[in-house]
Parts: C-alpha cells; sequence; structure tokens
C-alpha cells in the first residue's frame, strides 16, 4: 500500500470520529498528490486537487516545499493544470505564510520575465515572514538596481502590507455564551487529559467544554448568523492557570472566523469575556489570533451609604448584577466609541479592549504579523535610507520624573529595544525587549513546532542565551501517544537549536526533569526576561513570563516579546516563622492575608508580584513565585541579598555542568556559555560594580502587602471548596484555611508529594518523617496511597548520596525504572509509597489521575475540576493542597490530622524555614 492509500485509509477511520482528513505536512505524501494531479487520467486526481489546494499546511512544513515548487512550476507554464492557472498559483503562494513560498516568489520577482516579475512583486508586497535570507536577497537585488526589488522595498517602507488591509468593523454583533460560573480555567477550554491531541486541531476541538456545549454554540450561531458568539465567564476570570494557546485555538475554531479558506482548522478571531476580565496570560493569546478580550464587570459589589462593601455572612462582599450576559443575549461591540450596547443602552466602557495595539492586532489577524511587520519595515527604511513612515500606533510611552523604577521596570528598561537612549520607562508604557532565556514543554511543544513553521522560522535567534525543550509533561508514562509524539518534537526543537530534554541521536539519557526546576537553573542572571511555554514559569531569578506556545515560537524565532510594563505590588514580611511551620504555609498565607487586607479584591491579579524573600537561595524562593501563577499575577520578581544570589547561582552554575557531563550541550556551546555568564554575573556581584537587582527606594507600587508571620499558627491549606453554594466561589484558589478547618475528621484517599512546587528540601521531609514514624510507632504504615514524583534527577542523585533515597525505597511498594518505564497510566492504587519518574505526574492530569471522586491531599498548584481528580457520581472529586509534611501524615492517617498529631510528627524535623531579611524595611 503507497502512502497515499495510507491517507485514505486514515481519512476512512477518521470519518468514524467525525472528523474530516488531517493536514498535510509531509513531502513524501504531497509529492505522490502532484504527481496524481499531474496524471489528467489519475482516478485520484479530483481527490489530490482538493488536498493540494485546501489541505497543505503553509509555512515550512516539508509539503508546503513541495506545494510551492509546484506552483511555480505552473506560474513558469513548466506544468499545466487547467484547474490551477497562474494566478490562482500566486494566490495560493499568497496564502502560504512564508518560507519556501517566499523563496519562490522572490525566484519569480528577481527573475527575467517582467510580467511574472510584477505578479509576483505585487504579491510580495502582502508577505511579512521574511528572515534575513530572504530579506538579503531583496537588499542585493535593490543594490543592484533590479526595478521590482525596489518596488518591494518601497512597499515596505510604506507598510503597504498593514495600511491596505481593510479597516476593522466599526461595530461588531455578539451572541453570549455562559461557558461557566466563576473562573474558568483553561482547562475547561482545552483540558490537561487531552495534551496528546493538541496538535491535531479539529481533533483537540472536541473535547472543549463538553459535546454539549459544542451544540448549544452551534444552535447560538444557526440562530445568529450576523453575530458572533462570545463566550464568558460570569461572576469569574476567562483563562486562568495558564496561557494554553490550544485553549484559544479551540474556542476560535468553535466561534471564529477561517484564517485562510486555504489552510483547515486555522481560525482567528474569538471574542472572550469575564465578569473579572481575561486572565493576563491568556489575553496574550487571544492577542495572537487577533482575538477580543473584555472585561465585562457585569457583577460589581454592592455599597453601603458610606461606599464601603456590604458583607455576608462570610465575610465576603455582596455582588449585584450591573447588567445581564445570560446566554444568548445579544450585544453590539463598537469598535469606535470602544463601548457596548444592548440594543441602544450603553452598557460599559470597553477602551481597554480597544487600545490602538489591540486594534492592529485584531486587523491585521494576529499580533505576529505586526511583530513581523514593524521589523520588516525598518529593514526597508535602513536600506532606502530614510525615516520610516508612522504607520503603526506608536508605543505609548510613560516616563514620571522623579519617580524610582521598580525591580521590574529596571529589567525592562535594561533590555528594551528601540528606545531612545537615556529615556526612562515606568509601568504602563509599551515596550519590545531582548528574551534572554526560552522554555518550551512537552504538552504544548508540537504546537510551538507548528507555530515556528507557520511563521518560517528554522533556527533559533542568536540573541538567545538559551532555551530548553522538556519532557516533564509526559514523564509518568511512555505509552503509545507518547512515543508518537515525542521523539518528532525532540528531533525538532533539538535542530532549531533547543537544548532537549532527550536525545535525538540517543546519545545521553533522557532527562524528564520538570521545566520549570530546568528554567530556574539556566537562569543565570536576575536581569533576564524568560519566556516559557507554561503558567508556572515563574523564576526565583529574573522576571519570567508563562506564555502560549505561539508567543513561545516568536521569543524563539525572534529573541524578541512584545508587551507593556506591568504594575507591580511590593510583598514584605514581618514577625517570626513558628518552628513547626513550612514554608509553604507562608506562601499560602500569603494569598489569605492580602485578600483580608484589601477587602476580597485580589491586588496581584495581572500585576507583578515584588516578593522581598532574599535570604532563601532560588530552590526554596521558587515555591513562592511558582504559586503567583494561582495567585492570578502576571508574573513575579523575587528580590534576593548578595550572598543569597551568589548561593542561588553556583548552584545553578553545578546543574548545568551536570547537563554538559550528560552530552546536552550542542554546537553552540549554549550550556557552557550560560556558566561563563554566571561566573561573570558573580565577579559582578562580589566586587561591588553590579549588586543583585533591588528596586529604588521612591518606586511607585500599585499596592504593598505586608505579611505578618506571627499570624500563621497553623498549616494552611488551598481548598477548591466544592460544595459552595456559590458556584462562583469553587476551584478558585482563593480558599485558604487553616488545618483546624478540617478537625482531624476529613478523609484522605490519596496523597501526592512532587510537582514544581517542590525542592530537595521536601524530600528530605518526607525522609525524616518516615524515620520519625516509624521510631514513634515501630513501623510505617499508609493508610492511603503516597505517590511521590521527584521534580529533578538532580535531585534523586543528591538523595541517594546522602542517605535519603534509601529511606524512601525502604518504604515504598514501587519505583521507577527508566530501563521500563510504565507503558499505561495507574488506574487503582494500594495504600503503600510510589516512588515515580522525575516529572509533572499528577500534577498535570494528562496521564496519571487519582480514582475518580477521590479526596487529594498535594503539594502541587493545581486544584481545578478533573486536574488531578474527577468527579464520579454522587461525589465529588477534591484536590486539597498543602505542605510536605501535611500531605504524609494525611497519609499515614488516612485523614486530615489535628494540630496536636501535626506538632507531634514535625518535631525535630528540619522544615523548610524563612526569617526576614535583617535589611528589609517594614512601613
Amino acid at each position: 500500500m503507497n502512502i497515499y492509500q495510507d491517507y485514505i485509509q486514515e481519512i476512512e477511520e477518521r470519518k468514524n470520529q467525525g472528523l474530516h482528513p488531517k493536514p498535510i505536512d509531509g513531502a513524501e505524501l504531497l509529492s505522490e498528490i502532484i504527481a496524481q494531479i499531474k496524471d489528467v487520467d489519475n482516478a485520484n486526481r479530483e481527490d489530490s486537487l482538493k488536498f493540494f489546494i485546501y489541505n497543505t499546511l503553509p509555512g515550512t512544513t516539508s509539503a508546503a516545499g513541495e506545494k510551492a515548487k509546484f506552483l511555480k512550476e505552473i506560474i513558469l507554464g513548466q506544468s499545466i493544470v487547467a484547474e490551477i492557472t497562474p494566478a490562482f498559483a500566486f494566490e495560493l503562494l499568497s496564502h502560504m505564510k512564508g518560507g519556501p513560498s517566499i523563496e519562490v516568489l522572490l525566484d519569480l520577482a528577481l527573475g527575467n520575465d517582467a510580467a511574472i516579475a510584477q505578479q509576483a512583486a505585487d504579491v510580495l508586497k502582502t508577505q511579512v515572514f521574511l528572515y534575513d535570507a530572504d530579506t538579503d536577497r531583496l537588499k542585493e537585488a535593490f543594490k543592484s538596481g533590479n526595478a521590482f526589488a525596489k518596488e518591494i522595498i518601497e512597499s515596505y517602507a510604506k507598510a503597504e502590507f498593514f495600511t491596505k488591509l481593510p479597516e476593522i468593523a466599526e461595530e461588531i454583533k455578539v451572541v453570549t455564551y455562559i461557558a461557566g460560573e466563576g473562573d474558568i480555567s483553561t482547562d475547561l477550554l482545552s483540558p490537561g487529559n487531552q495534551a496528546h491531541s493538541r496538535s491535531d486541531r479539529e481533533l483537540h476541538g472536541k473535547c472543549m467544554i463538553t459535546p454539549e456545549a459544542q451544540k448549544e454554540i452551534q444552535a447560538l450561531q444557526a440562530k445568529h448568523p450576523d453575530a458572533s458568539v462570545m463566550l464568558i465567564a460570569e461572576k469569574g476570570t476567562m483563562g486562568v492557570g495558564s496561557s494554553r494557546m490550544s485553549g484559544v485555538n479551540n474556542v476560535a475554531l468553535w466561534t471564529g472566523k477561517q484564517a485562510s479558506e486555504y489552510v483547515p482548522f486555522v481560525n482567528i478571531a474569538p471574542i472572550v469575556g469575564g465578569t473579572n476580565g481575561i486572565s493576563p496570560i491568556f489575553l496574550t493569546t487571544v492577542d495572537v489570533t487577533g482575538g477580543i478580550g473584555i472585561d465585562l464587570k457585569n457583577w460589581v459589589k454592592k455599597l453601603d451609604a458610606d461606599g464601603k462593601p456590604v458583607l455576608n455572612e462570610n465575610n465576603e462582599p455582596i455582588l449585584e448584577q450591573a447588567y445581564s450576559v445570560a446566554t444568548g443575549t445579544v450585544l453590539t461591540i463598537n469598535t469606535q466609541t470602544k463601548k457596548l450596547y444592548n440594543g441602544d443602552q450603553e452598557l460599559i466602557d470597553i477602551s481597554r479592549s480597544f487600545n490602538p495595539q489591540k486594534k492592529e492586532f485584531i486587523r491585521a489577524g494576529g499580533s505576529y504579523a505586526i511583530v513581523f511587520g514593524k521589523k520588516l519595515q525598518t529593514f526597508a527604511a535602513k536600506v532606502l535610507d530614510i525615516e520610516a513612515p508612522a504607520v503603526f500606533a506608536p508605543s505609548k510611552e510613560i516616563s514620571n520624573e522623579g519617580q524610582g523604577l521598580t525591580a521590574v521596570e529596571k529589567i525592562f528598561n535594561k533590555n528594551a529595544v528601540g528606545i531612545a537612549p537615556g529615556k526612562v520607562l515606568h509601568a504602563g508604557s509599551d515596550v519590545r525587549v531582548e528574551v534572554n532565556i526560552v522554555g518550551s514543554q512537552d504538552t504544548t511543544g508540537l504546537m510551538t513546532a507548528q507555530e515556528l513553521e507557520s511563521m518560517a522560522a528554522t533556527v533559533i535567534s542568536p540573541i538567545v542565551d538559551g532555551a530548553y525543550q522538556s519532557g516533564c509533561h509526559t514523564a509518568s508514562v511512555w505509552d503509545k501517544k507518547a512515543q508518537a509524539n515525542i521523539p518528532k518534537l525532540m528531533k525538532f526543537m533539538n535542530n532549531f537549536g533547543l537544548i532537549t530534554a532527550r536525545d535525538p541521536k540517543g546519545v545521553y539519557h533522557s532527562m524528564t526533569d520538570v521545566i520549570h526546576k530546568v528554567l530556574n537553573d539556566i537562569t543565570i542572571d536576575e536581569w533576564a526576561i524568560i519566556i516559557g511555554g507554561d503558567s508556572h514559569t515563574r523564576m526565583s531569578k529574573g522576571v519570567a513570563f508563562g506564555a502560549d506556545s505561539g508567543t513561545v515560537a516568536l521569543a524563539l524565532a525572534t529573541g524578541e516579546a512584545s508587551m507593556p510594563i506591568p504594575e507591580s505590588v511590593k510583598v514584605t514580611f514581618k514577625g517570626d516563622m513558628k518552628g513547626y511551620m513550612d514554608f509553604r504555609d507562608v506562601v499560602h498565607a500569603t494569598q489569605a492575608q492580602m485578600l483580608k487586607q484589601f477587602n476580597g479584591e485580589n491586588v496581584f491579579q495581572g500585576r507583578i508580584i515584588e516578593v522581598h524573600i532574599g535570604t532563601l537561595t532560588a530552590d526554596q524562593a521558587f515555591t513562592f513565585t511558582d504559586w503567583t501563577a494561582e495567585m492570578k499575577a502576571k508574573a513575579s520578581i523575587c528580590i534576593s541579598e548578595d550572598d543569597t544570589l551568589i548561593e542561588s547561582l553556583e548552584i545553578a552554575k553545578g546543574r548545568i555542568q551536570i547537563m554538559i557531563d550528560k552530552g546536552m550541550d550542542n554546537d553552540r556551546q549554549v550550556l557552557q556559555g550560560l556558566i561563563n555568564k554566571a561566573d561573570k554575573r558573580i565577579t559582578e556581584i562580589k566586587s561591588g560594580e553590579k549588586p543583585a537587582l533591588t528596586p529604588d527606594a521612591n518606586a511607585k507600587y500599585y499596592a504593598e502587602v505586608v505579611v505578618d508571620l506571627d499570624l500563621i499558627a497553623e498549616p494552611m491549606i488551598a481548598d477548591p471548596d466544592v460544595n459552595n453554594k456559590d458556584v462562583s466561589k469553587r476551584y478558585t484558589h482563593d480558599t485558604i484555611r487553616p488545618l483546624s478547618f478540617y478537625g482531624g475528621e476529613k478523609k484522605v484517599d490519596l496523597g501526592f508529594i512532587g510537582s514544581c512546587m517542590v525542592h530537595k528540601g521536601d524530600m528530605k521531609i518526607l525522609a525524616q518523617m518516615l524515620k520519625n514514624v516509624e521510631a514513634q510507632t515501630g513501623k510505617v504504615e499508609f493508610n492511603a496511597p503516597l505517590v511521590v514524583a521527584p521534580p529533578t534527577y538532580n535531585i534523586v542523585d543528591e538523595l541517594k548520596a546522602e542517605g535519603d533515597w534509601e529511606v524512601l525505597q525502604k518504604y515504598s511498594g514501587f519505583e521507577f525504572d527508566d530501563n521500563a518505564p510504565k507503558g499505561a497510566a495507574r488506574t487503582e492504587y494500594e495504600n503503600m509509597l510510589y516512588l515515580e519518574r522525575p516529572g509533572c505526574n499528577l500534577c498535570m492530569g494528562n496521564q496519571e489521575k487519582a480514582a475518580k471522586g477521590d479526596t487529594v491531599m498535594a503539594t502541587s498548584t493545581r486544584l481545578f475540576q478533573g486536574r488531578v481528580v474527577e468527579d464520579k457520581e454522587g461525589k465529588k472529586g477534591e484536590s486539597l493542597l498543602s505542605s510536605t509534611p501535611v500531605v504524609v501524615l494525611s497519609t499515614i492517617l488516612g485523614r486530615t490530622p489535628t494540630m496536636e498529631e501535626y506538632t507531634a510528627a514535625v518535631d525535630g524535623i528540619n522544615l523548610t524555614k524563612f526569617a526576614p531579611s535583617n535589611k528589609q524595611l517594614v512601613m
């Protein structure tokens, strides 16, 4: 059977799933299809034409190379295809977005046939995805006097690829669909347990919300064909927890519009809303697709006569409905007045959704076209030796004289591109910045690879200091899905220039370390900007932004990112941490105390948390910065002391050296370069030439939070509150309860120690507690299963060297074996300790899961519905988040411990301690 027949068989199999043919990305299949098109008597010719025209992926896929080559033959008259005229061939090339199509268009535009050259030039004027090799050809042809090269470059200088686009519609009609009440996690839009299908966009689209919801959306579209469906988080925030490009892709697939009639399942322009707006990292992803995100504010706090919020019996603000967005409500967005209307009634100002930059994204069909367009205009103006005409909206620049800089403002100013020398920018300014470190993770990596192909990128930008492709999200189970996807991903990323967790050549042992831990190590400068394909890209060195797979691709391809400088909230500490408390409790208490200080308003949301926690090394401090994703912050910065930062950098150097020793460095010696940069930074700190980053004393903050350590008297647990009568209060991460709330009576079905929130110290706490229990009772018995997944292999190696791993082995009933990894996810657990492979494990929810309906006590970060545990009939699954000692004791007891049991169990245990710096000034 030939490859075409294999494809036809796959199409038949997909029909049974209600799916269309999978888009073609391979050269071998398309070559066969082209051969059948050329054979006018071929029985498969008609279908082959449809596949060629409508079902071939663009960009730098190998299929796109074959398509561009054949279209060139048609244009030059070397092949005659009645159904594809030369004019139509040019149109098809114009939809291929770069790479081989640009090469072909340049060949034709710079060729000898003037008529063909003019047509090619006209198409090139509409294209923006050009790279150095393409612009170099144009520049050389221009210097040689080529008239068409001059014409194209002059068009680029005027940015006609943008100015000739249609203006955005003045009015956009929408019909509402409430996707859920309360915060909507991107898990609802793109479930983690369906991560394997994300690169198959149509298949993955089947998992959005529910099949019933998909039918309801289709019914609204049929009833209101002139309106776009707007997905809404009622009484909540849309898109919390993750940027997840696949979530926006799914929303666009069901509610947006097709980007090109010749490219299947790539939709743009989704419209989403939330009572409390859109999660910042999710909103970036909406911008990527030229969509619109609206802060609806349709529920407001009820105020008393003094203007103060009226509280309910739970001491929470009572909300009143300002206007209805019930499913099926028809509204109008006016992009000129920047208002939302119901008929003639003005509902709310939505100016933030239509600032000049966002309007450009909408007009261009996405932010990438603007990013590449600006670079192309700059190139053309430089070649012509002219000032680039002011076409794009000027970047917003805010510079407040006499005002100091926060830490994030300092980092953005240092890394800014294209601002006037000496200009100092403050929060709210739009900035292009160079990116130092980039991370791609394995369940979104295939999408990042697709994005790189679609923007015609072939190699990592030379200005990126280091980039890493992880294997942690698929570490638990080496099943058929992982075997099909991961090697292909690692090969692509390795060729692109990333350090990869798996070696495509099989030289070094695969490493499934949690991506955030690796990025935290390879960040060797606290002035760095990091972009990572996961919301928990929250380093304790530098400032890190979790991003969608497309923004990660853009950072890899260009070495840049564009965003406003966010406002900051300063977090400091006072008092003393009690000896029986763990630092994880301080992390949870920070969120609880902040909400109390600001009457339920989350001042962290959408802002930078500048946490003054400089007495903890990077591993321990990461527990705080990591959790800031659950605080709904845009990012976080750890202000560290000189000595602590030096210690963190020395640890990082050692771990990078281990990666080098394993054979993971590449031809560019990226890893060795990071060690050299770390050495330079350490020298700067020691000499006093450039001390550790600190904000200015007169910096301006949106708010300041002071955490009182004296008030933290019990372990603090983040509770999903699954039975709260107010649905919007469930699964929010904002319900933080003391251990005593549970009275030592809440049954725990399973415990999990792992994820990016734990460090080596947590593993040692586990070993110490097990030894204590045996010493106190003569044996260790588990009344609930305890799953342990160390974050990294380094931790395992260090525990082995220090004797702690031997303790864990003694009490375990299962230990991972890299030579025989699990081929299927665990579905049942015994009451014992499981030592699982380093990686995300239960936290990711795409492979391993707790039994349906279980109550899980975990060190994880995620308590969203269905993430770690799904519901079963009659009982909701719930994932409570706590410190390592609470998890250990809960599994030994099979229930939550009392305070007496807890304090006795941790007596003499070396918990993760924290004390504010003596240098820290608390106002």
